[in-house]
């Protein structure tokens, strides 16, 4: 039996869902979340919402992102970027491989050593797993996507361009930020 993590919180687990909900998905600050709940009839302190922010915030995101996951399973994929990343982690180059779907939302993040077909194809593989198999996969000119896509049977659905992969170079952005302000990479698991 799992334990219900809304047991020592006196306010119904409806409201905090609300709260934390509407301070994530909207740009709103905690007293702003505080004067529209006021709004609705329920008093509460800004305090509150921060505290339920943090407590709650990555447990509201793991659900909907295995609700997401099990729906992107269901139906089928339009089309997915595939793009590599290169990044330095304690001064040794790594590989970022990342899958973004068509709305440009990462799908899949995968750290590798190489830069080869070994390496494409677990990366494929994982991903498909995940979410299915896409329409059409939209990959720059690397020669081992087209080798890892020829050996699972997708060779068909690929799609090479010169400015077609823009949505996956454009979601390394936020990445390369939170690179330069780290100052570099010392561990895989801070790239995921």
């Amino acid at each position: 039996m799992t334990n219900n993590p809304f047991r020592y919180f006196k306010t119904s687990p409806e409201i905090i869902h609300l709260a934390v909900l509407m301070y994530v998905r909207f740009p709103l600050s905690l007293r702003n979340v505080e004067d529209l709940l006021h709004e609705r009839g329920i008093d509460i302190c800004h305090e509150s919402v921060r505290l339920w922010v943090d407590r709650f915030g990555p447990i509201f995101a793991g659900k909907i992102r295995t609700k997401r996951a099990s729906y992107m399973r269901q139906q089928t994929q339009w089309q997915w970027h595939l793009d590599e990343v290169f990044v330095k982690i304690n001064g040794v180059q790594h590989y970022l491989w990342r899958a973004v779907d068509h709305e440009g939302e990462v799908l899949a993040s995968y750290v590798t050593k190489t830069r080869d077909k070994p390496a494409a194809l677990r990366f494929l593989k994982k991903a498909m797993k995940r979410y299915g198999a896409p329409k059409v996969i939209i990959t720059d000119r690397l020669r081992s996507y087209g080798a890892a896509m020829k050996e699972i049977g997708n060779s068909d659905r690929q799609e090479v361009g010169r400015h077609l992969n823009n949505r996956a170079e454009n979601s390394h952005l936020p990445f390369r930020r939170r690179e330069r302000a780290m100052s570099r990479f010392r561990r895989m698991s801070n790239l995921q």
